[in-house]
């Protein structure tokens, strides 16, 4: 089986901001290859209706026309983002993070929600002695929700399958960032002990996400 295709062609390796790291994002080159994987998806205690979604589940897995996201919303753990920020890539080749705790950003590098393959929304766990965006993320569970609101006005609305913790020196890049037949989305963080030594979290923590719906 050859490698997923990885979004960005360009190694990334983790970046630290004060003394917590909030993102751990590893993206190694990687020919291009046939969408042969696709992960096993995000849950809400306010799930949308099948009446009120504009796109059929067909419609939904081909994925929507790019479009950045304006908005998150993730209710079982009391997310609630207006404005994502754009993330690059640092000269480092380390991903840019968050300038505050409650920032959540979108990584460009990868596609944008709703569009076919793994969308890429990060947050700090905490950033200078405030909890950050992404503080509950670990407690996610599948079936819940994420609704990521579009600059084209449609909201992207994923269903959680999973949610995985890795030691960051063992990232698994092409699970988190393998191209995916159908529109997925990753929220990631970190997690884990907190090493004062270096001022970074030893983990990071992921959900994996599919759309489930798409509202106008």
């Amino acid at each position: 089986m050859r490698h997923p295709r990885l979004w960005p062609a360009v190694t990334a390796v983790a970046a630290a901001l004060g003394v917590v790291l909030a993102v751990a994002l590893v993206l190694v080159l990687s020919p291009k290859a046939p969408r042969e994987l696709a992960p096993p998806g995000p849950a809400t205690t306010d799930p949308v209706g099948a009446s009120s979604l504009t796109h059929t589940a067909a419609t939904t897995a081909d994925g929507l026309p790019a479009a950045k996201p304006a908005s998150l919303s993730i209710p079982a753990i009391g997310v609630r983002a207006e404005g994502i920020a754009d993330l690059g890539l640092a000269p480092d080749g380390a991903l840019e993070v968050p300038g505050d705790a409650t920032t959540v950003g979108w990584f460009t590098g990868a596609p944008s929600p709703g569009e076919t393959g793994p969308a890429v929304l990060a947050a700090h766990v905490d950033y200078k002695h405030v909890p950050g965006a992404f503080a509950r993320l670990k407690e996610l569970r599948p079936g819940e929700q994420a609704r990521v609101g579009r600059a084209d006005g449609r909201i992207a609305v994923f269903t959680v399958y999973r949610v995985e913790r890795y030691p960051k020196a063992a990232f698994p890049t092409d699970q988190v960032y393998g191209d995916t037949p159908d529109p997925e989305l990753r929220l990631i963080t970190c997690g884990g002990a907190f090493d004062r030594a270096s001022g970074n979290y030893l983990d990071n923590v992921v959900a994996y996400a599919r759309l489930t719906g798409v509202e106008a």
